[in-house]
């Protein structure tokens, strides 16, 4: 064989080789631009690639006269996340104009792209608050669960196809029950009025009423909407006056403004926040609320679905999201069985994402499931031979150790590395003198661990939080707090963050002692004590405004001193039951008193993470916090590990909590549906075990 015949045999048996690193061929993606309701023509669109390092440029066109586009879509990487910016073109919505490189729109489309997008003022709306912790100019930037987590909540406000309303945002929680479609539209009004150059010099006023605390002010709609997202607390007024100057109402008669999007507000927010409420999965009365390593969220349920609920007996489980706010629990039940019924504050996730469980006013035991809801504790739970009453808070400490309060009976389970055979029951009295508990335990309710192993825990009935040094209960301390401790939270420096649900005040106290009182006398006829004492602190909770004689937070140093701005209060905490702490350790309260309660923000201890000029303990969040998506009367509130914000509604109508309500009003003492501020928080990695872990 001569030569050339040997180089022609050894090409072919190389050619398969050849074929099967051949990169497949891209999908073709059709889109379109529009601004202000019409095409966009001529506009640079860019498809990259967002990951944990720089995006990647994966193809680029330029749209045509009716806006249209096709691209060449190549199969997402694993761990990254498409998504499309438009930037600059002819905005046909003014058929004078010409180029305006103010335009930028971003569509996010995650792992899979569908065949048709759209790219307007909606879908970046979406892309923006979904990704407000990800997002700087037009480049993504994020670790692949957290972009999964943001790309997969993209469709809750937006359709991406088509450009239009999402599912979650139009569905009966969501679209009549709070302001977030308002908000939503009109901040898209709002980006539209500068896209479509609908006045002289109106991206020039969206610029200024969009710069940022620090003084940045944008260049482009993208930046505009990334500064709003990321500051949605300032000067709200300012975004909100620009809806008036771009599309005053027509004059002579009232009429609908000129808008391309609808609804729009009528009145200015407090903030430019998207919170959407979900349900389902068995949840009625939530409760305590924990992340899973995938950011699932698993909810304890005081109540059972549909049924006519009250204080005295709850007969709950456990639902369990996906991070999208999509149920993967049964709809009716939730997850069932090891014993369960009636859980409160008592939700832990260990380091395989098992669920640790107390019940309260059902069950008095703990109980545990697997990371898919089966159920591994006995088909009574864990009962220590019987001696355990309602039971709250269970925390999993870095050690693996299980730590469960018996509230009632103020003491102790610790189940050593989760090993419930080796359980011990702690902190037994051998007195009826509840000041004579051998831990210092008056109602122990949540726990917190620090970062020398310090185990922190609230107590209902004192003044005072108690701290086992190094994990043990023979050697217990106290340090004073308010009046009637809940939550409690350390941040990555050790300080400890605890919520007074009645605050500092005498008032505070006396209602404190009151609640004690309803414990040991029925007054009202209700046969459990339990019950008496909680209506009582209820009903203290229920009218307290911002402010000395309301809830406040006690913050501790690492080694127990008071801070000295603490006591915290005002600032939009009522009834302050929960507290978390976010990557920036900044504070997030939860408040159970009413339904026009926000959710509080305050600025932590490392100040550089606040906004320019504030000190620890200022508010962030507006003076009445964060409101809107539905907010009911709150217990929990957890930052996941795309930063946003989850909240329990825990109750609805109090009312219907105590003796026989009204027939028609029945089934509404427990809360409906968590409600989720996207985006709001810097990330924290999950579960949360031990202090916050920024991601």
């Amino acid at each position: 064989m001569n030569r050339e015949l040997r180089l022609l045999a050894f090409a072919a048996m190389i050619t398969p080789a050849v074929c099967i690193v051949t990169p497949v061929s891209a999908a073709g993606l059709n889109g379109q631009v529009l601004g202000a309701g019409a095409p966009v023509a001529n506009s640079t669109v860019t498809l990259w690639a967002a990951s944990a390092s720089v995006p990647k440029q994966l193809a680029q066109t330029k749209s045509g006269a009716d806006g249209r586009f096709t691209l060449d879509a190549p199969a997402a990487a694993q761990g990254t996340s498409l998504y499309l910016v438009a930037q600059g073109g002819q905005p046909t919505a003014k058929k004078a104009a010409g180029n305006n490189p103010a335009i930028a729109l971003m569509t996010v489309l995650g792992s899979k792209p569908p065949a048709k997008v759209t790219i307007n003022e909606m879908t970046t709306i979406a892309s923006v608050f979904t990704h407000a912790q990800f997002i700087d100019g037009s480049a993504i930037k994020g670790q692949p669960l957290q972009l999964k987590i943001a790309a997969g909540n993209v469709p809750n406000f937006v359709d991406v196809p088509s450009g239009g309303w999402g599912q979650a945002i139009q569905d009966a929680l969501n679209s009549t029950q709070s302001p977030t479609m308002a908000n939503f539209a009109t901040l898209a009004n709002i980006l539209a009025g500068c896209v479509g150059q609908v006045t002289a010099g109106a991206c020039t006023s969206l610029f200024a009423a969009t710069t940022a605390p620090d003084g940045k002010v944008p260049a482009d709609t993208l930046g505009a909407a990334a500064s709003i997202a990321r500051a949605p607390w300032h000067q709200p007024e300012k975004v909100f006056a620009l809806l008036d100057k771009f599309y005053p109402v027509p004059a002579g008669k009232p009429a609908p403004r000129p808008t391309p999007f609808a609804p729009y507000l009528t009145y200015a927010p407090s903030s430019w926040v998207l919170p959407l409420r979900f349900t389902g999965g068995g949840m009625y009365a939530g409760g305590k609320l924990m992340f899973d390593s995938q950011g699932n969220v698993w909810v304890a349920s005081n109540f059972q679905v549909g049924a006519q609920a009250q204080d005295y007996f709850w007969q709950g489980h456990v639902a369990k999201f996906a991070p999208d706010g999509k149920p993967l629990s049964p709809m009716t039940t939730g997850f069932t069985g090891g014993g369960l019924l009636g859980p409160g504050f008592g939700l832990a996730i260990d380091a395989r994402d098992n669920a640790w469980m107390t019940s309260f006013a059902g069950n008095n035991n703990i109980a545990l499931f697997d990371k898919n809801g089966k159920p591994l504790s006995p088909p009574d739970g864990w009962t220590m031979g019987g001696k355990l009453t309602n039971m709250q808070g269970i925390i999993v400490t870095p050690a693996g150790d299980i730590w469960a309060a018996d509230t009632v009976s103020s003491q102790l389970v610790r189940i050593p590395k989760g090993d419930a055979s080796k359980a011990e029951l702690l902190c037994q009295s051998a007195s009826k003198d509840p000041l004579k508990n051998p831990c210092k335990l008056m109602l122990p309710f949540a726990f917190a661990i620090d970062q020398k192993n310090n185990i922190w825990i609230t107590n209902i009935l004192g003044d005072h939080v108690t701290r086992f040094p190094g994990g043990d209960h023979t050697k217990p301390e106290t340090f004073k707090t308010g009046f009637s401790g809940s939550g409690i939270a350390v941040d990555s420096l050790g300080n400890v963050w605890v919520t007074n649900k009645l605050g500092n005040s005498e008032r505070g106290r006396l209602k404190m002692v009151e609640m004690a009182l309803a414990g040991k006398v029925n007054y009202d006829g209700e046969p459990d004590a339990t019950s008496r004492l909680t209506r009582v602190m209820v009903e203290a909770m229920y009218p307290q405004k911002p402010g000395p004689e309301g809830g406040s937070l006690t913050v501790l140093r690492p080694d127990g001193s008071e801070a000295g701005f603490s006591p915290v209060y005002g600032k939009g905490i009522t009834g302050p039951w929960a507290v978390s702490v976010d990557g920036n350790d900044n504070i997030w309260v939860a408040n159970f008193s009413s339904a026009t309660a926000g959710i509080v923000q305050l600025c932590g201890f490392r100040t550089e993470n606040c906004p320019p000029g504030m000190k620890t303990g200022d508010a962030i969040s507006p003076p009445a916090g964060y409101v809107g998506g539905g907010l009911q009367l709150q217990v929990d509130v957890g930052v996941g590990p795309a930063g946003d914000v989850w909240v329990t509604n825990n109750w609805q109508d109090t009312a219907s909590c105590y003796g026989k309500p009204e027939e028609g009003a029945s089934t509404r003492c427990g809360g409906q549906g968590m409600v989720v501020f996207f985006g709001m928080a810097k990330p924290v990695k999950t579960p949360l075990i031990g202090p916050a872990r920024a991601y």
